[in-house]
């Protein structure tokens, strides 16, 4: 007779801290991956500081690969995450300028990032989403002006961001590394200067396509 415990633990025993940490380290690769984005996983990581059980363990990572697991395969000739980077490179941007003076701007959807935008906020806000744009070149410079306003950049997993701002009593804040980067995919300078202000880049994946216009407010 054994007593060897099944290879995978019952879901009504106990877990353990080391068990917890385990779960708490695959969220934030996942974080990383842009399998999850922030708020979801501060939702996570305080459910499972709160689970006892692996019962309540489990479902926090079910859907999520193991590290080092290979990503599902891609037909031949279909774009790998819903887009071909070389396909979203190249053209005239959409705009070359938003202004926000005691107002806001929004760049969303699908529209074309210049090889230079600008960005400002005097006491105001504004937000430039990439996740669905095309790029006019390789490198794109997003130049950002932020006083005592706010800007904020999305971008999608896979871009290479590079943070070149200054502030002063203000902030350039990248949240969420950009993880690494994919071939072929663009690169984003962020560059510009804030005071009593901040410019925040964050990282989400792609939202799923919508039917209609796409937005682009701002003047």
């Amino acid at each position: 007779m054994s007593d060897e415990r099944p290879e995978k633990p019952l879901p009504e025993l106990r877990a353990s801290d080391a068990d917890r940490d385990r779960v708490v380290e695959r969220l934030r690769d996942a974080v990383a991956e842009g399998r999850l984005d922030m708020e979801e996983f501060e939702e996570r990581l305080e459910a499972a500081y709160k689970s006892r059980t692996y019962a309540e363990l489990e479902p926090l990572t079910r859907d999520l690969p193991a590290v080092g697991a290979a990503s599902p395969a891609v037909p031949v000739g279909a774009p790998a995450g819903g887009s071909s980077w070389p396909a979203r490179i190249g053209g005239a941007g959409t705009s070359t300028t938003a202004v926000a003076v005691m107002s806001g701007f929004q760049r969303k959807g699908a529209w074309t990032v210049p090889a230079r935008f600008d960005a400002v906020a005097f006491w105001g806000g504004g937000e430039l989403d990439l996740r669905e744009a095309n790029f006019a070149q390789p490198e794109v410079v997003i130049n950002c002006v932020a006083i005592m306003g706010g800007i904020e950049i999305t971008v999608p997993p896979g871009v290479a961001v590079d943070v070149r701002g200054i502030g002063v009593m203000g902030a350039f804040d990248q949240r969420v590394g950009s993880g690494p980067t994919e071939p072929g995919a663009p690169r984003v300078v962020v560059t510009g200067f804030a005071f009593w202000g901040g410019v925040d880049i964050k990282v989400k994946p792609p939202k799923r396509p919508k039917s209609g216009p796409s937005l682009d407010k701002g003047l």
